[in-house]
């Protein structure tokens, strides 16, 4: 769980980034940015901040921000209902990403596993993401990444987002924030 305090300082980071990278958010948008900790209570190693455009039946555009080696939990999106499940085309922005799917591992990868989750990450086949650079991941794959040493900004384009859905290698990751008071 997330004090207040560590969400409004995780979303005044997540602009400064925004502002670094050219990229503008109107007031009211700073204030919808998401932090998620997966319930792991460790943001500055597993988390990710966001900010939804828009998310309808159709379509989903989000940017997502890591922060210096953060990294998004290994996770796949599956079928709901008669839908196959996210298809989702991650383009870096700003930064580095380390995108890991499934397939051929790398002999050594980039990222670092964050400690006592090694169990948890099973994707080894690693795609790097520099400013300009995409990957679509499609429905029902295992993926995680991680931002390089100064952080990373990527755009999402896919499907629908039913992040409720989501499935999680490790067990202990709680998907929806949870916040209390300080």
């Amino acid at each position: 769980m997330l004090k207040r305090s560590q969400v409004r300082e995780a979303q005044a980071r997540t602009a400064k980034l925004f502002q670094q990278a050219g990229i503008v958010l109107t007031p009211e948008e700073q204030t919808q940015i998401e932090v998620a900790s997966f319930g792991l209570n460790d943001l500055e190693t597993q988390g990710l901040e966001l900010i939804t455009y828009i998310n309808i039946d159709r379509y989903c555009a989000k940017e997502l921000v890591l922060f210096p080696g953060q990294t998004c939990p290994e996770h796949l999106h599956p079928p709901v209902g008669s839908d196959p499940g996210k298809t989702e085309t991650f383009r870096c922005r700003w930064g580095k990403v380390y995108l890991y799917v499934e397939g051929e591992a790398a002999p050594q990868i980039k990222a670092r596993i964050p400690a006592g989750s090694e169990a948890y990450y099973t994707a080894m086949h690693e795609i790097e993401l520099n400013p300009g650079q995409q990957y679509t991941i499609e429905p029902g794959t295992l993926h995680w990444f991680q931002a390089g040493e100064e952080g990373a900004i990527v755009s999402e384009f896919s499907s629908t987002s039913r992040d409720e859905f989501d499935i999680f290698t490790d067990p202990n990751v709680e998907r929806m924030p949870v916040i209390i008071e300080d």
